[in-house]
């Protein structure tokens, strides 16, 4: 999927005091962050919780920070906290960048066509396996995501990121061999085979210890005649 244009971000600087401070913040709806890199000093910066969810909604991989009273420039999010129980963000790093230079950045991979896959409409299990990848480009060319088409995929198959296709202008950078989906037997049936198996190998361990007693019986016949 094409990248998309770079999204204003209006924030507020703020003084880097303690976490009593940034408790306070947050306590009012806010969100402390910091923007740091580029050669320039770190600027610790808060921004209201609702704006910065709409300007992340909307966003691309760049976004155009405004800092009141300050700087601006191009600049992508390097790390997002979230609560653990609300989910609401707590804390966002930004990292300046520069739209003629390369960075690395992760975005979501993204299965296409699960429905029509062959194996699924046959009750197999698909499972996604690998969800976000490792990419390096110029800002401005960070997809939002990297779709992958399985509407092809059989039961047993597997696919590993060789057989997924970068965007014009990016790289993957994880190992090729790195498994992405699988298509496996339905449940059921996998269960069954399973319980099959465990049945073969217990008549077969009976065989084996009748066996063994008929060789006993027949040693011991073969004594009892030569005595």
């Amino acid at each position: 999927m094409a990248a998309r244009e770079s999204t204003a971000l209006k924030v507020s600087p703020r003084e880097p005091e303690g976490s009593r401070a940034t408790r306070r913040l947050r306590r009012t709806g806010e969100v402390p962050g910091v923007v740091y890199g580029g050669g320039e000093d770190p600027v610790a910066f808060h921004i209201t919780e609702r704006t910065l969810r709409h300007a992340l909604a909307d966003a691309g991989a760049v976004l155009q920070l405004e800092v009141d009273g300050g700087s601006s420039g191009p600049v992508v999010v390097k790390e997002l906290v979230r609560h653990p129980v609300t989910g609401a963000t707590v804390h966002l790093d930004l990292l300046r960048v520069r739209m003629d230079q390369k960075i690395q950045s992760t975005t979501a991979l993204e299965l296409i066509g699960a429905e029509d896959a062959p194996g699924v409409r046959e009750g197999g299990v698909l499972e996604h396996v690998t969800r976000e990848l490792t990419i390096e480009a110029l800002p401005a060319d960070i997809p939002e995501n990297v779709s992958f088409d399985v509407s092809a995929m059989q039961i047993g198959d597997t696919i590993t990121l060789d057989q997924v296709s970068a965007p014009s202008g990016v790289t993957l950078l994880d190992d090729p061999e790195t498994v992405v989906a699988t298509l496996t037997p339905p449940r059921l049936q996998a269960e069954a085979e399973e319980e099959i198996e465990a049945e073969t190998e217990v008549v077969g361990e009976g065989e084996g210890t009748e066996g063994e007693a008929e060789a006993s019986e027949s040693d011991s016949g073969e004594s009892d005649e030569s005595e």
